[in-house]
């Protein structure tokens, strides 16, 4: 069997949908070592972040062969691959992140899937230029009505597929996202000590990660933190316009000496980031899984989200989860955790349980039980 991934977002995005690219590629490549994987890589715009992959005997990195298509990469993306599937005997093509080529139905044989990681441009669209939200919204329809086979990485983000692009739900199947290893390994104390130095982290914080933007809803945890004056905020995640209104939350409150936003947060000292927090809440009002409420299970965290979306999923029984609309419902979920010892507790052992089953492993042989289903058609 030749599997072919879509390796676009691996080669060039440091996370989000970088990380997931990878994360897959690496599970797979572990698990059946007798699989050959093709990664289709139009430009590697930053080498470094597929050394990992290309250490695997089984793992190749394909690139365009074309002349004028090494100098136009988007070009082959969209049209050249699917002769270079037919050329190479490829068995499936998974686009990973959202996308297939326009042509892919050019690859006479090749079975072809996409995972889809969420709708948020049809949920949030004020969020996106005209532009942007129409170009994604033509893209994700080609691929939801084209592909052999869905992959949605959450329950919710399935049902979005279906009432948004009229899917018939056996066609989509949801594949649970996991997190990086890192996030399940105790960082010493020495290298939380010097974490803590180079970010100037506060001694006692709640934690929050992922972009500052408007549906993480980031400045409902600074109202409810006015009600906690020895607790600080610790945000980690890339600014946007949305970061000036949790600022000035902060202010309006008297709290902006608590509030904290660290937008240059390293990988590799996330994890200690994590598990020298107190708490970790995550209150946003969409996502298609929320990985970072995994992570904090994995790091030992008691966590909070919010109802309304995906985060249930991701969380399970282990977390707590509040309305977010209401800084009052908030403040009250996180003064349990924070005052009942044994609450803590039930919820860290709570949080492990539930993190071991979105293991590497587990994520592998979902995907090879979808693959081989699409095979035999």
């Amino acid at each position: 069997m030749i599997i072919a991934f879509d390796g676009k977002k691996a080669a060039n995005n440091r996370a989000g949908l970088g990380n997931y690219s990878r994360f897959v590629i690496r599970c797979m490549a572990e698990r059946f070592p007798d699989i050959r994987f093709d990664v289709y890589v139009g430009k590697k715009r930053n080498p470094a972040l597929l050394s990992a992959l290309e250490k695997f005997p089984n793992v190749n990195i394909c690139t365009p062969t074309h002349p004028v298509l090494k100098h136009f990469s988007a070009l082959w993306d969209m049209f050249g691959i699917p002769y270079e599937l037919k050329k190479r005997g490829a068995d499936i093509y998974h686009g990973l992140s959202n996308v297939l080529p326009r042509n892919i139905r050019k690859a006479e044989g090749v079975k072809s899937l996409v995972t889809i990681h969420d709708l948020i441009f049809l949920s949030f669209p004020h969020t996106y230029s005209w532009f942007d939200r129409h170009f994604h919204n033509l893209k994700f329809r080609h691929a939801c009505r084209t592909a052999d086979k869905i992959i949605a990485v959450s329950q919710c983000t399935a049902e979005d597929i279906f009432k948004c692009y009229k899917v018939p739900k056996k066609e989509i199947s949801v594949v649970y996202q996991g997190c990086d290893s890192s996030f399940r390994e105790k960082c010493t104390e020495e290298f939380k000590a010097e974490v803590r130095r180079q970010f100037t982290l506060p001694v006692r914080y709640v934690l929050s990660v992922g972009t500052v933007e408007e549906r993480k809803n980031t400045a409902l945890i600074v109202r409810a933190l006015k009600n906690f004056p020895e607790l600080h905020l610790v945000i980690v995640g890339r600014r946007t316009k949305y970061a000036g209104t949790v600022e000035e939350t902060a202010a309006e409150l008297g709290i902006s000496d608590r509030v904290h936003i660290l937008s240059g947060v390293g990988f590799n000292e996330l994890p200690a980031v994590y598990q020298m927090a107190e708490l970790f809440v995550y209150p946003s009002k969409y996502e298609g899984f929320g990985i970072p409420m995994l992570e904090a299970l994995c790091s030992g965290v008691p966590a909070i989200g919010a109802t309304g979306s995906c985060l249930e999923e991701a969380g399970g029984d282990a977390a707590l989860y509040t309305d977010p609309e209401d800084a009052d419902d908030l403040s009250e979920k996180m003064s349990r955790v924070l005052s009942d010892p044994e609450l803590r507790q039930s919820m860290i052992e709570k949080g492990y349980a539930h993190a071991a089953k979105f293991t590497d492993e587990a994520l592998a042989d979902s995907l090879m039980e979808v693959y081989k289903k699409v095979l035999k058609g």
